[in-house]
């Protein structure tokens, strides 16, 4: 964990997030970073990113990593724990805007915690 570089490769991937309000799956961003980096240079760059508490990743549907930005996160903990939404029909993913409480189980310390909805979004409805 650190301070990512801002490489040129570090700026272009940020770009697209700030850019962008929904989730994007690792799938998408090599396609559309495929003329610009290759594939090892993406993921290395994206697990820093969620490493450094700048995004944070979740496994969509079909088991495919998406990463969305983080709000007021840090390097040493992941506090924005929240839930996402994946529309069945259209794919669009997002965040959405609610608390997870974090189980207290007895003789387990839990790290993290993933919920994702299914459904229908308001586009497709």
């Amino acid at each position: 964990m650190g301070v990512i570089r801002k490489t040129k490769s570090v700026n272009t991937i940020l770009e697209i997030f700030d850019k962008n309000e929904h989730a994007i799956s690792v799938v998408e961003l090599v396609d559309q970073l495929s003329h610009a980096m290759n594939k090892t240079t993406i993921y290395r760059i994206l697990e820093r990113l969620d490493q450094d508490a700048v995004l944070h990743s979740f496994l969509g549907k079909n088991g495919v990593k998406w990463y969305a930005k983080c709000n007021n996160c840090t390097s040493d903990h992941h506090h924005d724990v929240h839930p996402h939404f994946q529309c069945v029909q259209c794919g669009k993913t997002d965040c959405m805007d609610m608390d997870v409480r974090m189980p207290n189980t007895p003789n387990r310390q839990i790290e993290s915690v993933q919920v994702l909805y299914t459904g229908t979004c308001e586009d497709c409805m």
